[in-house]
């Protein structure tokens, strides 16, 4: 690999840093009764209300429906992302330094995986909080369950829910795509073939000399 793939390669790691700072993904809901709206953003480490109160009011909303309370310290993999986006930072810049290609390449392969579990996982936390409803709630409506969108828009009730990546997710996917660069620029380069062609002078020669025989 050339110096400026390895910059690039140690660039894409270090921008992964910034995960631990940027909210990874905004749920909102909009209803008549909340003008301003709620909302909640997931962390690497953690869930936040947009305001203050707006991650106990959701709560407070959800007990009357029977859904779970959504508590932090309870969603087992806001214990060990951090540690596994730790880990990426340290393959890519093992990569980088390495220059190996095949280093640069196992490093997207991994993180595209994670990617993809991920979303997986975010999709079966939201599945299971949408549905596994306490049969002792205040308001039950029988078939009805409550799964906010993975992404997009989607009327619950007289709630709209959107489901979109935050900031810290548009980094990891810059991340990726700096990565991917860093690969295909350090790929082995076909050298180029001249055409060689003997000077002007030299074919006027040869042409009078033909012409002579």
């Amino acid at each position: 690999m050339n110096s400026t793939s390895r910059l690039l390669m140690a660039a894409a790691a270090l921008l992964l840093a910034g995960m631990y700072f940027l909210p990874l993904w905004q749920i909102t809901l909009e209803a008549p009764q909340y003008p301003e709206g709620l909302g909640m953003t997931i962390h690497l480490h953690t869930v936040r209300g947009e305001s203050p109160n707006d991650l106990e009011s959701i709560n407070n909303l959800n007990h009357y429906i029977g859904m779970k309370r959504i508590e932090p310290d309870a969603i087992a993999e806001l214990a060990y992302m951090p540690y596994i986006i730790g880990a990426m930072i340290l393959l890519g810049l093992a990569a980088a330094v390495s220059g190996r290609r095949w280093a640069v390449l196992g490093w997207i392969l991994l993180f595209a995986t994670l990617g993809v579990v991920g979303m997986v996982d975010f999709y079966l936390w939201e599945y299971d909080y949408g549905h596994d409803l306490d049969p002792r709630a205040i308001i039950q409506i029988p078939g009805m369950s409550y799964q906010p969108p993975l992404v997009g828009s989607e009327q619950i009730l007289n709630f709209m829910a959107h489901s979109y990546p935050a900031s810290g997710a548009w980094l990891a996917v810059i991340s990726g795509l700096l990565a991917a660069v860093a690969w295909w620029r350090s790929r082995p380069r076909t050298p180029r073939v001249r055409n060689e062609r003997p000077p002007e002078h030299d074919l006027g020669q040869n042409t009078h000399r033909n012409g002579k025989d």
